[in-house]
């Protein structure tokens, strides 16, 4: 009677992954319960979840094809394009369809953007290719497009290109305070991504040790047109959730990275923690902390739990 906080499925978004020329789901073994995606188990898999009123999906895809551009990214009949067609024909209006906009699942060198001379991204050259990604997404039916690539100016660029194309009413959730963390492993396993010679994406995605400096990236996305910001990962960064929910006011969105759900598991299969009340904790935390929607691979396992 007395609980500030309380969760449901429609606090959630599941993030799932589609891959391209294969048969069957592939169970990855990082990420125990989690799966790549044929098109047509995937599609099984949404129905479900919305069974369950987890209210949205946010799609990676694998290419089956990976090249210094990412191309198949913005591909008409790209994997995530086909998947986000399916989907709405499947459920119309009744389900939220995010795409995540990004190119490191789609490059053969695992970075977030086309190289310049000194290997790594260039900036500018990028903003076009996510321009490209953006109207590709919203063409094939996305509700939110969510830039994950952590490009300076990438969400105006986004925007303009949306509304030209005739796409005002599609949203963008900003991957605005995005760190450079070491929680990423599994997901990066999920997606077949190794980045080249060894290297991170420590030169573009936020330092682990400045909160200050997330905040002022927050608040330039919101200034660039950003419908929705979000701060991954969630627990280690709770104190950034709380602060920008004290200090902005469109919706926020956290999202559960593949290490920490990993480390549940991997606790729990040890017998030290209990996978059922440590993940309901992890994700009570996240929603007490401030955010308004989270994404989680323990969607499903909770909303199974919470009906």
């Amino acid at each position: 009677m007395v609980a500030e906080n309380r969760l449901h499925p429609d606090d959630l978004i599941a993030p799932l992954f589609v891959r391209e020329g294969i048969d069957e789901p592939h169970p990855i073994e990082s990420l125990p319960g989690q799966f790549q995606h044929t098109r047509e188990s995937l599609r099984e898999e949404v129905r479900q979840l919305a069974d369950l009123g987890v209210p949205a999906v946010i799609l990676f895809g694998v290419p089956a094809h990976k090249d210094a551009e990412g191309s198949e990214a913005w591909n008409p009949d790209g994997i995530v394009q086909l998947a986000l067609r399916d989907l709405r024909d499947d459920h119309g209006d009744a389900l939220v369809l995010v795409a995540d906009l990004c190119v490191d699942e789609y490059t053969d060198h695992g970075h977030c953007g086309v190289l310049d001379v000194t290997g790594q991204p260039d900036n500018d050259a990028t903003l076009g290719i996510y321009e490209e990604i953006a109207v590709a997404q919203a063409t094939a039916g996305a509700d939110i497009v969510a830039p994950s690539g952590m490009m300076d100016g990438q969400v105006f660029a986004i925007r303009e290109a949306l509304d030209e194309a005739g796409f005002d009413q599609t949203a963008i959730l900003a991957y605005a305070a995005k760190y450079a963390t070491a929680l990423y492993g599994p997901f990066r396993d999920a997606v077949d991504v190794t980045i080249v010679g060894g290297g991170n994406r420590s030169g573009y995605q936020q330092d682990i040790a400045n909160g200050r400096e997330a905040m002022e990236e927050i608040r330039e996305d919101i200034a660039e047109g950003a419908d929705m910001v979000m701060i991954k990962p969630a627990m280690p960064y709770l104190d950034v959730i709380s602060r920008a929910r004290a200090e902005v006011d469109v919706p926020i969105a956290a999202y559960h990275v593949s290490g920490e759900y990993a480390m549940v598991h991997a606790g729990a299969e040890r017998g030290w923690l209990d996978l059922d009340a440590v993940a309901f904790e992890h994700i009570l935390a996240v929603k007490r902390a401030g955010a308004d929607l989270i994404l989680t691979y323990f969607a499903r396992h909770l909303a199974e739990r919470l009906q």
